[in-house]
């Protein structure tokens, strides 16, 4: 790592160790808000992704020895080191992603809270005694490390996702090698100083750089590599799934997202309004858990928009420094495009803008990757914004009839990751239970899971799953020994 006063210049971190990649390849780490150069990494390539697999499995054998309580002590350590550095961490964030910097804040505190809720379970790896058939003879079921983990993030909240994974990859006595996102790299990055500072063995944390489809591809076909945990796009997830067929890797995948909010009749339409505006433009509506597609009853649907559209009205962009500001920019140029695309396309298939639908007028906006909170209404179930995940600040909203309208509405989508509905109903929401095909569902409120909750999607929103004791449990692997005592 190599740093000027305005420029940071990275290379990768393995076995303990910054080293030059092996080709010259580089990419550029921009600001979203301003276009001003940050950062700049290396691109590693094949060579470089087996010598950070094989530093990471060197350094598995000894790491797997060290008692769990020794290996969470490590990571608490580790976390020490994460709140010492929160203030250039916070930039950071804030200056390669764009959000407001008090989500920033919170996206540090969070990475920390993900390693130490990991740390708990160092004393809770339990195994089990099973009875067994035949006389004299017991079944053991141990709990293992998996080995090798590789661990590849998205872009929106970098920090954060690469914490959710190092903390129990790490406790279960695996080692890791994690592959940021080239669109933001650079606070995961930072990590490697923070790792070495807080004595966690080399080999054992490896951070590298690269496009996904050199880099990437060979950190997840590498013979060595027994498990890739993945939080990103679902063509990305389902290229990860072929490339591990021939190496057997467990595969652990959150993808895309496409969640509906429902208001039925007898919600409380001030909480619902409330949530349905956090849960859209949140980190510009960058979350894959966020209000995608906003189903209103048709008896509530003018009641509820005469409290919602103003609320969307006075949210301010600008300056994610700015404490003002309630949003802040796009990530890049090509979601802008995307936004514009989404809007376009809805317009032309009869929708009406309610509010915003384009790029902020403004000097302060001539740079950057802005676009407004908009409002789509007049929307159809079959129109393209229905069913294509945006993850931007766009918000379609439908009107519905029947309960059972609406869960056919809500389930005609190829994701299934997160739903929010409010209702005060209990049978209708013990009937969503069974009827609701996602595998996050927020009742009365809006989204945000906890640590000890489980994390996954249904269909096409992945496979596997994150946080709770399930998610934990996906980096471990069992062996089970039959042992006779009869002789």
């Amino acid at each position: 790592m190599e740093e000027t006063e305005a420029l940071t210049r990275y290379k990768l971190f393995i076995n303990g160790e910054w080293v030059d990649a092996s080709g010259s390849e580089t990419d550029e780490v921009l600001n979203p808000s301003t276009d001003e150069l940050i950062g700049t990494i290396q691109n590693g390539d094949t060579s470089d992704a087996n010598k950070a697999i094989q530093a990471a499995h060197v350094a598995q054998k000894s790491w797997a020895k060290f008692p769990p309580i020794e290996r969470a002590n490590r990571l608490r350590a580790f976390v020490a080191e994460i709140k010492k550095n929160k203030g250039r961490l916070t930039e950071l964030l804030v200056r390669e992603q764009g959000k407001l910097l008090r989500v920033a804040q919170m996206e540090v505190d969070v990475s920390c809270t993900f390693i130490e809720y990991a740390c708990e379970w160092a004393r809770s790896m339990d195994g089990d005694i099973v009875k067994s058939d035949n006389p004299n003879e017991h079944i053991w079921i141990h709990k293992n490390p998996r080995g090798v983990v590789v661990a590849i993030t998205a872009w929106n909240f970098p920090l954060a996702l690469a914490c959710r994974k190092i903390g129990p990859a790490l406790v279960a006595g695996n080692t890791i090698v994690v592959k940021p996102t080239s669109e933001t790299p650079l606070a995961t990055l930072e990590l490697a100083e923070l790792a070495i500072k807080a004595g966690i063995p080399n080999g054992v944390l490896n951070i590298v750089t690269g496009t996904g489809s050199v880099m990437g591809d060979a950190l997840v076909r590498h013979p060595l590599t027994r498990m890739v945990t993945m939080t990103g796009s679902t063509p990305a997830g389902q290229a990860i799934i072929r490339a591990t067929a021939d190496n057997m890797a467990h595969v652990q995948l959150e993808l895309g997202g496409k969640a509906p909010f429902i208001v039925f009749p007898d919600a409380d339409l001030d909480l619902a309004a409330d949530a349905a505006l956090s849960s859209r433009f949140d980190n510009c509506g960058q979350v894959c858990t966020c209000n995608e597609r906003l189903y209103l009853h048709e008896s509530i649907y003018e009641s509820f928009m005469e409290k919602f559209l103003p609320k969307v009205q006075a949210l301010k962009v600008g300056d994610p420094m700015d404490s003002a500001s309630d949003m802040g920019p796009k990530v890049n140029a090509k979601e802008v495009a995307n936004m514009e695309h989404l809007v376009k396309t809805s317009l032309e298939e009869g929708a009406k803008i309610a509010h915003g639908g384009k790029r902020p007028e403004g000097l302060e906006f001539e740079k950057g990757n802005w676009f407004e909170p908009t409002i789509l209404t007049d929307v159809t179930q079959d129109m393209t914004i229905v069913h294509e995940e945006s993850f931007g600040p766009i918000l379609p909203v439908i009107k519905f009839k029947s309960f059972e309208e609406v869960v056919t509405y809500a389930n005609d989508c190829e994701y299934g990751l997160a739903a929010m509905v409010c209702t005060k109903d209990m049978k209708t929401i013990l009937r969503l239970n069974n009827e609701l095909e996602f595998g996050e569902i927020y009742i009365n409120r809006g989204h945000g899971e906890q640590h000890q909750g489980f994390h996954n999607g249904y269909k096409m929103s992945g496979t596997g799953g994150e946080d709770g004791k399930y998610g934990f449990e996906q980096y471990l692997e069992k062996k089970t020994f039959y042992v006779n005592f009869d002789s």
